[in-house]
Order: structure tokens, then C-alpha cells, then sequence
């Protein structure tokens, strides 16, 4: 379970041997949801508000980084990590 990114109590990770379209998942106080690369969530929930937005501006920020690292998934690579929200 690689960590790719972690701010404000916010864990982030990509998981290998993933499959479907480009996602990630993120962590906050024992809640767990898969967000698309757009910040929406797929599946699960987090129930703060602010958390939700906080990935969001996240994930639209980190896009392009996020799509890379899908491809070091499918490929089998190790990810890099993303820089957090200041």
C-alpha cells in the first residue's frame, strides 16, 4: 500500500495490481474512499467536509502527477511520492 502523498491528517495511497480507470485512495480519522483523478469519489466515504475538499484541491493541483504514477502502477514500478498541500 504506497503512501504517494500525506497532509492535514490525510493519507494517500495507489495500491498495485489495481485495475479500471485511473484512482486513488485516501485515508482520514479511520474513513476510507477511492477518488477518481478529479477529486470525486468513487467508492466509500469520508465525512468531513473539509477533508473532501481538501482532496479535491489535491487531486485537481496533482493531476498530471497522479496519472504518472498510474503508470508506474500498471508497470509494476515503484511511485513517487507527491508533494502535500501547504
Amino acid at each position: 500500500m504506497p503512501v504517494i502523498s500525506v497532509f492535514f491528517g490525510i493519507v494517500i495511497r495507489m495500491f498495485y495490481r489495481e485495475h479500471g480507470d485511473v484512482h486513488f485512495h485516501a485515508e482520514y480519522q479511520g474513513q476510507q474512499a477511492t477518488f477518481t483523478v478529479d477529486g470525486e469519489i468513487l467508492a466509500g466515504a469520508i465525512q468531513s467536509r473539509t477533508a473532501l475538499r481538501l482532496i479535491k484541491e489535491w487531486a485537481t493541483v496533482h493531476r498530471v502527477e497522479l496519472e504518472a504514477n498510474w503508470e508506474r502502477v500498471k508497470a509494476g514500478v515503484p511511485l513517487e511520492r507527491i508533494a502535500p498541500l501547504d
